[in-house]
């Protein structure tokens, strides 16, 4: 009988456990899908972070064009404050003034509302407060911080003093800022007075978020409408 000399076991510490195949695949195909996820739900954020931030510029830079096409031939220069009736019925989305800020670049056509749809199209007035040719009250004007063309991003940057122009159809207005402040989204000043609250004598007040890319407060400016000659 002939000796078959059988190898010696692998000491424990250099014994390798092998893995059925069939393991190995499903292993190797889970971390391919789960890589693949990874990738679309970045390109998703991405995508979204573009379309906010950029995309909806577009969208609103179209529309502020077909705005202004249809309205500035309709701007009077003259002031002509007994020649619209005491409340302009106004259709939300539809032309309200053009908004001159010099000091920060700012151009753009008003439109009547500040809902949601409104605010993509541009600054939107306050359905509720004053129109620029009334002779008092407070006239209130929303606009977005960082999506949508961003017409208030750098609405920080005015200072007491700085002008503002709101052109229309019943003449065009000017205003001087007096102050600028940060409010809770309530809109309560300092004072306890709300934000949107009317005055004895024309005035404005632009609202927007702040910071930018947040909506924990809402930056203020207000401003007195300068006496017409």
């Amino acid at each position: 009988m002939q000796d078959v000399e059988t190898p010696l076991p692998a000491p424990p510490e250099t014994r390798r456990r092998r893995r059925p195949p069939h393991r190995r695949t499903r292993r190797g195909r889970i971390l391919r899908i789960l890589g693949l996820l990874l990738i679309v739900g970045a390109l998703g954020v991405g995508g979204y972070i573009w379309w906010s931030l950029w995309g909806t510029g577009f969208a609103a830079a179209a529309a502020q064009n077909d705005l202004r096409t249809e309205f500035e031939p309709r701007i009077d220069s003259r002031v002509t404050l007994e020649a619209p009736p005491p409340r302009v019925a106004k259709v939300p989305g539809d032309a309200v003034a053009i908004i001159r800020i010099p000091k920060i670049d700012v151009d753009l056509v008003v439109v009547e509302g500040t809902g949601t749809e409104a605010l993509k199209k541009g600054p939107g007035h306050y359905a509720d407060t004053a129109y620029p040719w009334d002779e008092t009250g407070r006239v209130g004007i929303a606009g977005h911080r960082t999506t949508y063309g961003a017409p208030f991003w750098s609405l920080n940057e005015l200072q007491e003093g700085d002008r503002i122009v709101l052109a229309t159809e019943f003449g065009i207005f000017e205003y001087t800022v007096t102050r600028k402040v940060v409010t809770p989204p309530s809109g309560i000043l300092p004072s306890g007075d709300y934000v949107l609250a009317q005055t004895n004598h024309p005035t404005l007040v632009l609202t927007t978020c702040n910071p930018r890319f947040s909506a924990a407060e809402r930056l203020i400016v207000i401003a007195d409408r300068v006496e017409q000659r």
